[in-house]
C-alpha cells in the first residue's frame, strides 16, 4: 500500500480510537499494535516491549516528575493567594493595577507550578471575586484568569517544553530560554487587552490607582520571595553550568516541598501524601504517553509513513509560509480535542522533518506549537481552563467565560504572527546565552 494512503488510514484510525474514550496512551498502543500486526506480522510485536521501556530509559525524563512535585507543593498551599496579594499591593499604583496584578500573578504562579488548571484555580479563587467586587466586567475577570493560566506551558520551567525536547531530541535548556520572551510578550498583550476592555466598559474608576502603605507591601514579601528565589536559582543552575535540568529539577522540588512545610505549615503527613500521590499520578500518565508515543513513532517509521510524508512535503511547490499556516491549523484543531502533551508526542516526530526541510528552526517551532496548545486550553469543546473557571465562579455562565476568553485567543494568534515576522523573539535569547545552535 502507498505509504501516504497508509498514513491517512493511521490518522483516521487514531482519531476513531481516541474518540472512543480510551486513554491516549492505550489508544496509541492499540493503533500501533494493530497496524504492525497487519503489515509486518505478529513477530513485529516482539519489539514493542523493548521500544516501550527503552523510550523511558532516559535520564532527562527524571525532570518531569520533579517539576511536577515542585508545582504540586506550591499548588497545595496559599502560595497563589499570597502571590496575588503581593502583586496587588505592589502594583496598586499602576492604572488598572488589579487586572495587571492578576495576570502577573498568573504568569509567576504558572512558572512555578507549570499547571494551567492549578493556576486558574489558585489565582482565580482570589482574583475573580475581587475584580467583580470592584466592578470589572465578568468577561474580563474570567477571561483574563483563564488565559493567564495557559502561560504555565510556555514560561519556564515548562513540562511541555521538556516533553517536546525529549520527543525531538532538542536541547531542553534552549527550549526553556526560547519561551521567556514570547511568554513575556503574551503577558504584555493580555494586559494591554484587559486594560483596553476595562476602559471600553466605561467604568474609568477601575483604572484609577489605589494605595497601600509600605508596611503592608513589605510584610507580604517573606511569603513570596523564597519561591521566586527557587525559580531564579533553578534557572541559574541550569544555564550557569552548575547542573543538568534533571538535577536542578530535583533540588527545586525538594526546596519547594521544604518551603511549603516551613512557611505554610504543611506538616500533616496526610497533606504531604496527597502532594506525592497526585504528583505520581500525573507523572505516570505523562510517562505512559511518552512510552506509547515512542511505539507509535516506531510504527510510523517502520511502515515508511514519516519518511514518505516528509519527502512528499519536500516535493510540493508551495511557499513555506503556506505550509506553516497549514501546520498551525492542524495544531489548532488537534489542541481543541487533545491535551498538549499528547499532541506534541504524536505530532512532533512527524512535523520535525517537515519543518526542518522547509527551513524552519525547531526551537522557534516549539514556541509556535506551544502557543497553539495554549489556545486549545481556552477553546471549546474541551477548553479545560474554561471549565475550571466555571467551577470557581458558577454564577458566571460558560458563554460569558468563553466570550471573555476569545480576545485572548486573538492575542495568542497575534503572538504567533509576530513570531513569524520576528523569529528572533524565540531564538535570540537561547543563542545569546548558550551560543548559536547547530
Amino acid at each position: 500500500m502507498d505509504p501516504l494512503l497508509l498514513g491517512g488510514l493511521v490518522a483516521l484510525a487514531t482519531i476513531l480510537v481516541l474518540f472512543s474514550g480510551v486513554s491516549v496512551a492505550v489508544g496509541l498502543l492499540i493503533v500501533s499494535a494493530g497496524f504492525l500486526i497487519v503489515f509486518d506480522g505478529m513477530r513485529s510485536l516482539e519489539l514493542m516491549p523493548e521500544i516501550f521501556f527503552g523510550k523511558l530509559d532516559n535520564f532527562a525524563l527524571l525532570s518531569i516528575p520533579m517539576f511536577i512535585i515542585m508545582g504540586a507543593s506550591i499548588a497545595s498551599t496559599r502560595a497563589g493567594a499570597d502571590l496575588y496579594e503581593a502583586l496587588e499591593r505592589w502594583l496598586t499604583r499602576v492604572p488598572g493595577g488589579l487586572v495587571v496584578s492578576n495576570l502577573g500573578a498568573c504568569a509567576l504562579f504558572a512558572a512555578m507550578s507549570g499547571s494551567s488548571p492549578a493556576t486558574c484555580a489558585a489565582i482565580g479563587k482570589m482574583g475573580i471575586p475581587e475584580m467583580r467586587k470592584r466592578g470589572y466586567p465578568d468577561g474580563v475577570a474570567a477571561g483574563s484568569i483563564a488565559a493567564g493560566g495557559t502561560l504555565g506551558i510556555l514560561i519556564p520551567p515548562s513540562v511541555t517544553m521538556i516533553v517536546y525536547g525529549i520527543a525531538t531530541e532538542t536541547s531542553i535548556g534552549r527550549l526553556f530560554l526560547a519561551g521567556v520572551i514570547p511568554g513575556l510578550l503574551l503577558v504584555a498583550l493580555f494586559m494591554a487587552w484587559s486594560l483596553y476592555s476595562t476602559w471600553r466598559s466605561g467604568n474609568t474608576a477601575l483604572l484609577s490607582a489605589g494605595s497601600y502603605s509600605w508596611r503592608e507591601r513589605v510584610e507580604i514579601l517573606p511569603r513570596v520571595l523564597p519561591f521566586l528565589a527557587i525559580i531564579l536559582g533553578v534557572l541559574y543552575a541550569m544555564y550557569g553550568g552548575v547542573a543538568t535540568p534533571s538535577e536542578t529539577a530535583a533540588v527545586g522540588a525538594l526546596l519547594c516541598l521544604l518551603i511549603a512545610m516551613v512557611i505554610y505549615r504543611l506538616w500533616n503527613p496526610r497533606d504531604i501524601w496527597v502532594v506525592l500521590r497526585d504528583s505520581t499520578k500525573e507523572s505516570v500518565m505523562i510517562l505512559f504517553i511518552i512510552a506509547a508515543a515512542g511505539v507509535f513513532s516506531y510504527m510510523l517509521s517502520s511502515l515508511f509513513i514519516t519518511q514518505s510524508i516528509a519527502e512528499w512535503i519536500g516535493t510540493l511547490d508551495v511557499n513555506r509560509w503556506v505550509l506553516m499556516g497549514a501546520i498551525n491549523v492542524f495544531l489548532l484543531i488537534a489542541g481543541f480535542f487533545l491535551p498538549p502533551v499528547a499532541v506534541i508526542l504524536m505530532a512532533a516526530p512527524i512535523l520535525l522533518p517537515i519543518i526542518t526541510t522547509a527551513g524552519f528552526d525547531p526551537i522557534w517551532f516549539a514556541v509556535v506549537l506551544t502557543i497553539n496548545m495554549e489556545i486549545g486550553l481556552i477553546s471549546p469543546p474541551v477548553g479545560l481552563n474554561l471549565y475550571v473557571i466555571n467551577g470557581i465562579a458558577p454564577d458566571i455562565s460558560l458563554r460569558t467565560i468563553l466570550t471573555g476568553s476569545l480576545p485572548f485567543v486573538a492575542c495568542m494568534v497575534l503572538a504567533i504572527v509576530l513570531l513569524c515576522l520576528f523569529p528572533g523573539l524565540a531564538t535570540w535569547l537561547p543563542n545569546a546565552v548558550m551560543g548559536p545552535g547547530l
